[in-house]
């Protein structure tokens, strides 16, 4: 038997070897208040073919719980859910436990706890959760009948696990989505075509994830084989219409046992078959959608009962508005970069909302992360030599790390393990990532991608502007210079301006002569800091230059140095960017 214990707050208590164990599947445990409580996690698999009962009798189709039907259980510190405990509820001497069922059968299990082998028979269960919704929630509501803490409440699993009674349920409690009705028959279908027109989206109501469940019809002539492909009507089929989305978004939220709720950044989330492939951290969309993505989010999760993590997957549509897709209420592929981009972990915080523990910090500790799935490109042992490759690409790459989840059979776009690539920017991870997947135009040991931008308006201001680049070159930090005339090529200083965000150009050093309005009209279309360096022109000596930077309005602002002086132009871009940078600062 392996046994692994953690220490919240104290010392670390029996702790055994594990073979095999990859330390970075474990949740990272940050401090709370004392006393000291000990965290120690259990996992139980049934080897034989027999069907769990906690597990739908449907499940059994599904790929992930075919072989085998895992029961996770953790135990955690005896957390009392009073409001208002007594004294003699506290523990102040010694450590107590609460045990946590995590019932599931995919990957998800093993990044929330460590392993144990044990008989999850012979332990006793206080607090049971899932890492799979596709459970049977008869037994879930039997076990809540008998005194079993459940959380999430049986009855979320029950509304979560049909999609259809999903959609109803959130468009009671109006929640933006997709127009949307159940089907029970060719005819049906035909009108839900007529009614909301094509391409139509027709989606299994239950055991429908990872692209399997859902068929899109064209023409009302492809809407027999659309329902067809996915088990005929008897299988419970509904219809949504087709929602014209240009991106796809994701929340993770928290949910405490006292409704505290805490929402992650909004992220972006790119799809290929219906299969999540990518995630960006945080979504490249305005504040303002971010909001509107978080607040749709936040009422989606407090209509539900029961703590624990959810993730809330939303459409972006061209015109702005936010639509609820779905929600998971468990750990989900659109929070794993957690683990190494946020100071609290999807994972971990699960684990504390389940228990009762106070709900950990959700904001970014890096600027910017990515993940991405490894999918399996091919049958069996080619496809493993295939993950394998990437794999060791991936390890080569500042930033990244692998997760492997250590399946034994390789098929076709299985999710196998993910990496994340945390960095300073979007443009810089998103670059180690082309060179993981050796994509055309990079290199496999990472093309560095430029912090500073360095701009003019002509190439005759590059005598003065080449002292910042100097300057940068003796830091270290990388730049690229760019010819960019706010009057001869507008539109060039238009996208220079406005992907420059996007590319992981961090700071821009604009040269000022001439007319000298370069700086101000790139400050107006970037949210980046923008130094202007005023250089001296024959007219008027470069007043008038410099009178052009200061003079910018209220909203516009622009940093500026002295007429001529790139030397502090390139100083200050390096100390603002010092700020994140303690390697760039003590070079200072």
């Amino acid at each position: 038997m392996l046994h692994q214990s953690l220490t919240i707050n104290g010392a670390v208590t029996n702790t055994d070897t594990i073979s095999n164990f990859n330390p970075c599947l474990a949740p990272r445990i940050t401090p709370p208040s004392p006393p000291p409580t000990t965290l120690s996690f259990f996992f139980s698999m049934n080897h034989s073919t027999k069907q769990n009962p906690l597990l739908s009798s449907s499940s059994s189709s599904s790929s992930s719980l075919k072989h085998t039907t895992p029961v996770f259980a953790s135990q955690a510190s005896r957390v009392t859910h009073e409001t208002s405990p007594s004294k003699d509820d506290v523990p102040v001497h010694g450590l107590s436990e609460v045990i946590v069922g995590v019932l599931g059968g995919g990957q998800l299990g093993p990044l929330i706890i460590v392993l144990r082998f044990a008989n999850l028979r012979e332990d006793r269960c206080d607090v049971l959760t899932v890492e799979i919704e596709h459970v049977d929630v008869a037994t879930m509501e039997m076990l809540e009948q008998q005194g079993v803490d459940c959380q999430p409440k049986a009855s979320t699993i029950r509304i979560i696990q049909d999609k259809y009674l999903q959609k109803v349920h959130f468009s009671r409690h109006a929640i933006p989505l997709p127009e949307f009705m159940q089907i029970d028959d060719l005819e049906g279908a035909k009108r839900a075509g007529e009614l909301f027109g094509y391409p139509l989206m027709i989606k299994s109501k239950r055991l429908a994830y990872d692209g399997r469940g859902n068929a899109v019809a064209h023409s009302e002539e492809e809407l027999s084989s659309a329902v067809a492909a996915l088990g005929g009507f008897d299988r419970g089929l509904y219809v949504e219409k087709w929602a014209p989305f240009v991106k796809e978004l994701a929340v993770i939220v928290a949910r405490g046992r006292d409704n505290s709720i805490l929402c992650y950044p909004v992220v972006e989330t790119i799809h290929k078959e219906n299969i999540c492939h990518v995630v960006k951290a945080p979504a490249n969309v305005s504040w303002d959608i971010r909001k509107r993505a978080t607040d749709v989010a936040y009422k989606a999760v407090s209509s539900l009962e029961g703590a624990g993590v959810f993730a809330v997957e939303l459409f972006l549509t061209g015109d702005g508005q936010i639509l609820l897709n779905e929600v998971a209420p468990r750990p989900h592929n659109s929070g794993h970069h957690t683990i190494e981009s946020c100071y609290t972990s999807q994972f971990e915080q699960h684990l504390r909302a389940v228990v009762g523990l106070p709900l950990g910090e959700p904001s970014m500790k890096t600027p910017a992360a990515v993940m991405y799935n490894i999918l399996g490109e091919d049958e069996g042992e080619p496809g493993f030599i295939l993950a394998h490759q990437l794999i060791r690409r991936a390890l080569s790459i500042p930033g990244a790390t692998v997760h492997w989840y250590d399946k034994p059979e390789m098929r076709k776009q299985r999710k196998m393990g993910h990496v994340t690539i945390v960095g300073p920017s979007m443009g810089d991870v998103e670059e180690r990532l082309k060179s993981i997947l050796k994509e055309e135009g990079s290199d496999c040991k990472a093309a560095v991608t430029p912090r500073v931008g360095i701009i003019m308006g002509s190439d005759s201001d590059l005598p003065v502007m080449k002292d910042a680049a100097r300057i940068l070159n003796m830091f270290g930090v990388p730049y690229e210079v760019k010819i960019v005339s706010a009057h001869r090529t507008p539109e060039m200083m238009f996208s220079y301006a406005s992907s420059a965000l996007e590319r992981g150009i961090q700071i821009i050093v604009a040269g000022a002569g001439g007319a000298a309005h370069l700086p101000g009209m790139v400050a107006a279309l970037t949210p980046l800091p923008v130094i202007g360096v005023p250089v001296r022109a024959s007219a008027l000596d470069g007043l008038d230059s410099l009178l052009s930077i200061v003079q910018m309005p209220r909203g516009v602002p622009v940093a500026t140095v002295a007429i001529n002086n790139a030397t502090n132009a390139g100083l200050l871009a390096v100390r603002m960017m010092g700020i994140r940078d303690a390697d760039l600062l003590a070079k200072e």
